[in-house]
C-alpha cells in the first residue's frame, strides 16, 4: 500500500519562510531578521486580499529565503531545517491528519510526503512520523542554497510520484487545495484535506471523503 501527502496546508500550517526567519533571528542576525519581515509586508497584503497568488507567493518567498543561509554548509542547512520543523512546521502540524499517517504506516503503507517544499525541510517532519520524502531537490553552491531544477509542483508533483514509485496510481492521497487535484485524481482513496474553497467544490462533486473546514487565507 502507497500513501502520498501533501505537507503546507495539509499536515501543518506552518510557514518555511516564518520558520527559516526565526532561525535567522536566534542564529544570525535579529536585524536581518527584523528587515525580511519588513520587506515581505506590501506582498503579504497583497496576496492576503487576492490580488496575488497565496500559493505562488507563498513559494517564492521559500526559494528566496534559502539565500538567508549565509557561507551554508551542509551542517547549516540541516540546522536550519531541522529548526524549522521543530519551531514552525511541527508546532503548527494538524494531528488528525499526521495521526493519519502515522497509522498507515503502522498499519505497513509505504508513506510518502509529496511537496514542493525543498527537501531539506521536508526531512526533520517525515522523520517524526516514519515517512519518507518527494519534494523539491537542493544542493550547495559556493555556500548558497539553490534549487536543482524546477519546484516539484502541480503537475510536476505527481509525474515525480509516479517515476519515483514506479507506479500508475497510489492507494490513498492526501491534500489540501485544488492545485493537488493531479496528485488525487491518481489515488484510488483520494481526501481533501481542510480543503481551499475550490477544492472542496470539486471534492463534493467527486464525492470524495473530505476532513476539516475551509480554512482562511492570512
Amino acid at each position: 500500500m502507497i500513501v502520498a501527502s501533501d505537507l503546507m496546508g495539509t499536515l501543518t500550517t506552518g510557514s518555511p519562510f516564518l520558520g527559516l526567519v526565526d532561525w535567522i533571528k536566534h542564529n544570525q542576525s535579529k536585524v536581518q531578521a527584523n528587515f525580511y519581515m519588513a520587506k515581505i509586508m506590501p506582498s503579504y497584503l497583497l496576496a492576503k486580499n487576492g490580488l496575488i497568488d497565496w500559493q505562488a507567493w507563498g513559494q517564492k518567498l521559500m526559494v528566496d529565503s534559502l539565500a538567508y543561509i549565509k557561507d551554508a554548509n551542509p551542517g547549516k542547512l540541516a540546522h536550519a531545517s531541522e529548526w524549522v520543523v521543530e519551531h514552525n512546521f511541527w508546532k503548527k502540524r494538524r494531528e488528525d491528519v499526521v495521526e493519519r499517517l502515522v497509522k498507515h504506516r503502522e498499519d505497513g503503507a509505504k508513506v510518502y510526503i509529496a511537496s514542493s517544499v525543498v527537501e531539506p525541510f521536508i526531512e526533520p517532519f517525515a522523520k517524526r512520523i516514519g515517512a519518507q520524502v518527494i519534494g523539491t531537490p537542493t544542493e550547495i553552491v559556493n555556500g548558497r542554497v539553490k534549487l536543482v531544477g524546477e519546484l516539484m509542483a502541480n503537475e510536476k508533483k505527481i509525474e515525480q510520484v509516479l517515476s519515483r514509485l514506479g507506479v500508475d496510481r497510489v492507494d490513498v492521497a492526501y491534500g489540501d487545495t485544488i492545485l493537488d487535484v493531479p496528485l488525487l485524481e491518481h489515488a484510488d482513496h483520494p481526501v481533501a484535506v481542510y480543503p481551499d474553497a475550490k477544492l472542496k467544490v470539486y471534492a463534493l462533486n467527486k464525492g470524495w471523503e473530505i476532513i476539516g473546514d475551509t480554512p482562511k487565507i492570512g
